[in-house]
């Protein structure tokens, strides 16, 4: 009995420190700010951070602090000769931060919007040792939308996220949003964090769902509050009746295209639309055709607008 007792504790252990390990690598800020470790190795390192449109824009920077105490950065730019009320809140994805949102913000300047750039939990200026995969960073982009509203009572507010933005934006719609949020667009968004991973733990390292990723979710949820396997993107389309564009590259290796399919599929939104970008990689579709991309925004977002 004494050697059961002891092997299961070895067990125990063991699996702590494999779902410790995971969660560290691919979920915990570097102590010198820097993404989590994963970045590295699944990130595109080729893709430069954009400029900031300055010459077409104000900027003001904004904090708020999140329901567990972080204080989160974000920047607003508005065009300089006017101040609309219409808004972009534009999220960016995993590794990256605010700053990789200028190129998509300077195309919503010049249709006439105001954008708010978060830096998401962990990332950037924001405070935060761990990502929560868009659980928590869904509920702080809730509090930017109050933000808004609250400067801009007659804000009315489009959701844009790429990648883990994208599940952030997602995830958020299926919240108690104020009514000035009329319509989202998600690029590239997952289906949930676990399965993503789970496509990236075979790809990376050649391991198997199981036993691996129980132990990372049950290490994530000791760690942040939250798990990979719930809440999820695809859970939470299926509650939302917010207009949303989905937007995917059939040659993402990193978010399969198929969940895209899912996603569109699970949606209950009431006008809801799917673009498919050929030939693009994971959040390569405005890279692979700018013009037509925002076009296509632009255009499904203008009766809300």
């Amino acid at each position: 009995m004494l050697f059961f007792l002891i092997l299961w504790m070895l067990l125990i252990g063991m699996g702590y420190l494999v779902g410790n390990y995971f969660v560290d690598y691919a979920l915990k800020r570097g102590s010198d700010g820097s993404p989590p470790a994963a970045c590295a190795r699944i990130g595109d390192p080729d893709y430069e951070e954009p400029a900031l449109p300055a010459s077409q824009a104000i900027r003001e920077d904004w904090s708020i602090t999140s329901e567990d105490g972080l204080k989160l950065q974000a920047a607003s730019l508005r065009p300089k000769l006017e101040k609309p009320h219409h808004w972009a809140v534009l999220v960016h994805g995993y590794g990256r931060n605010k700053e990789y949102t200028w190129d998509y913000a300077e195309e919503y300047l010049k249709e006439g919007y105001c954008t708010l750039s978060p830096d998401l939990r962990a990332t950037g200026k924001s405070e935060g040792t761990y990502l929560t995969m868009g659980a928590k960073e869904s509920d702080d982009l809730k509090l930017w939308v109050e933000e808004i509203v609250r400067q801009d009572p007659d804000a009315k507010i489009v959701l844009h996220g790429v990648s883990m933005g994208a599940a952030t934006v997602m995830m958020a719609v299926s919240k108690d949003l104020p009514p000035n949020v009329v319509a989202a667009v998600e690029d590239c968004g997952y289906t949930s964090a676990y399965e993503m991973f789970t496509n990236q733990l075979d790809v990376l390292f050649g391991l198997p769902e199981i036993p691996v990723m129980p132990c990372v979710d049950i290490v994530c949820w000791h760690k942040t509050g939250t798990t990979l396997s719930y809440p999820t993107p695809l859970g939470s389309v299926a509650e939302s009746k917010m207009p949303m564009l989905f937007i995917h590259g059939d040659e993402d290796k990193l978010v399969p295209y198929g969940m895209m399919e899912e996603l569109y599929d699970a949606s209950t939104a009431s006008v809801k639309e799917k673009v498919t970008v050929h030939g693009a990689g994971h959040a390569a579709a405005k890279p692979t055709d700018a013009k037509a991309y925002f076009e296509k925004i632009f255009a499904f977002l203008r009766p809300w607008m």
